[in-house]
């Protein structure tokens, strides 16, 4: 067996070993769901930090815990998560700012930068899987959030085989090397055709124009949210986040799409969906 496909190998048994334990948990709900969601917060916390300053010191393991608690807040605070997200958040500000100021060690015009990204690195993961967390509440929160995995999850596979078969137009080359328009738009094909799918089989409360603007929406922010975190790793020389997933590399490179949709799809629930349908 050759690297590539032993590689291949690797991530379909991480896949199939990990796939049914999520599922389960975000189908439990509660504190199940909002404790998976914490983990991979705080882990995509941690794995920023890694990146960015190859270590962890102790006001990243700050930021760290107040990723890990923003999407707990919907399981233990469902009437007051705004409020207590917002809260929570201001804090770390301005502890990130003060923690900088006093930071002795720390070249004095390297400091802002570095509070800067204490801030950015808790909040990377820890809004995206808020949203998700505070999506499954909802009676029908885990639809929603299955929906909003769907999404992510076509795309990326559906622009994986149309780049490897079709591509030709370099996407964003200075960025990633390997992604294509046609890669690009065979992700967004599969975004809208996993949503009516999902309609057709399990989800009828989806109406067609859910999957349209989900899909359509989903599909544009999805490769965003990967070309961001691929602008990250390129920005330091990095290749994968970490090695957390045998053949899959970190946790920000699994969910990086998905961070950047979880968002759009509890916004477009709560706030747009009844306006459109």
């Amino acid at each position: 067996m050759n690297e590539k496909n032993k590689n291949l190998a690797i991530r379909m048994t991480s896949a199939l070993v990990l796939l049914p334990i999520i599922l389960f948990l975000l189908f439990r709900g509660g504190l199940y769901s909002a404790g998976l969601l914490a983990v991979s917060a705080a882990v995509c916390a941690g794995e920023y930090y890694t990146i960015v300053y190859k270590r962890l010191w102790p006001a990243a393991w700050v930021g760290i815990g107040v990723a890990l608690l923003l999407p707990l807040l919907p399981a233990l605070a469902p009437q007051r998560t705004g409020e207590a997200a917002y809260w929570l958040v201001a804090a770390f500000f301005f502890f990130a700012w003060v923690y900088q100021l006093l930071a002795g060690s720390t070249p004095l015009q390297e400091a802002p930068t570095r509070a800067a990204h204490l801030v950015t690195g808790c909040l990377y993961g820890g809004v995206g899987m808020m949203a998700l967390s505070a999506l499954r509440l909802r009676e029908d929160g885990f639809w929603w959030v299955f929906a909003a995995l769907v999404i992510t999850w076509l795309n990326d596979t559906m622009a994986y085989f149309a780049g490897r078969f079709l591509g030709k137009r370099k996407l964003y080359p200075a960025v990633s090397p390997n992604k294509t328009w046609e890669g690009f738009l065979g992700g967004l094909l599969g975004s809208v055709v996993g949503l009516f799918i999902l309609r057709a089989v399990a989800f009828p409360l989806l109406s067609v124009v859910d999957c349209l603007v989900l899909g359509v929406l989903g599909g544009l922010l999805g490769p965003m949210g990967d070309l961001c975190e691929s602008m990250l790793k390129r920005a330091y020389g990095v290749k994968d986040s970490s090695r957390l997933v045998p053949g899959h590399g970190g946790m920000l490179d699994r969910i990086d799409a998905l961070l950047f949709n979880a968002p759009l799809v509890f916004l477009y629930v709560n706030f747009v969906r009844s306006l459109l349908n």
